[in-house]
């Protein structure tokens, strides 16, 4: 059986490969592997594509992540009501974390690594060092990149907010530029 870890540094870049391929191989949590749900929302970076399971909320994408429904998705966007009142919030400067119950399907690992990304302060950054130390992997970076570089709920969990060791915007799913917005958006926020 191929090591799940490898096999997301392999698809580092194709999120939606790992995700069929962990559903496939026993990977996702139960909650995960529920029927589906997904809504759309106009955002100051593009159209968000957000799903859902039974259990919570698992996934808010970008524009530039490329991911859409799955034919056996079913659109019902008034299960995400609360999820777009708290992302219209922080769009508005009005919100700065966020309480929705969350079921991103992942690894232990990844959901450690998601966990401590919920830690990182609006408006400020870490990088892949720091976020190794926290999870108490301090020589484990790339693999924390890797987690953090999975995390399908962005925004919500603010993977965004990690950075290079030389403070460059390294790496985001959805492209550099909406991972800039993003930060300066936040900075600017917190600034006023």
């Amino acid at each position: 059986m191929v090591d799940p870890e490898q096999f997301a540094h392999r698809c580092r870049h194709d999120a939606q490969t790992y995700r069929l391929w962990a559903r496939d191989n026993g990977h996702m949590s139960a909650a995960g592997a529920s029927t589906r749900y997904y809504a759309t929302m106009p955002s100051p970076v593009g159209e968000l594509l957000l799903t859902a399971s039974d259990a919570g909320l698992t996934g808010v994408y970008l524009p530039g992540e490329g991911l859409a429904p799955e034919p056996d998705w079913e659109h019902e966007p008034a299960r995400f009501s609360e999820c777009r009142r708290q992302l219209d919030e922080y769009f508005a400067g009005d919100r700065v974390t966020f309480s929705l119950p969350l079921a991103a399907p992942g690894t232990p690992f990844q959901r450690e690594v998601w966990t401590k990304l919920l830690e990182i302060g609006f408006g400020t950054t870490i990088t892949y060092t720091e976020l190794a130390r926290r999870v108490g992997r301090p020589n484990s970076q790339r693999a924390v990149g890797g987690a953090n570089g999975r995390n399908p709920i962005c925004i919500v969990v603010p993977c965004h907010r990690v950075v290079g060791s030389n403070g460059s915007l390294t790496g985001y799913s959805a492209g550099v530029d909406s991972k800039r917005w993003l930060l300066d958006f936040e900075r600017e926020t917190a600034g006023q």
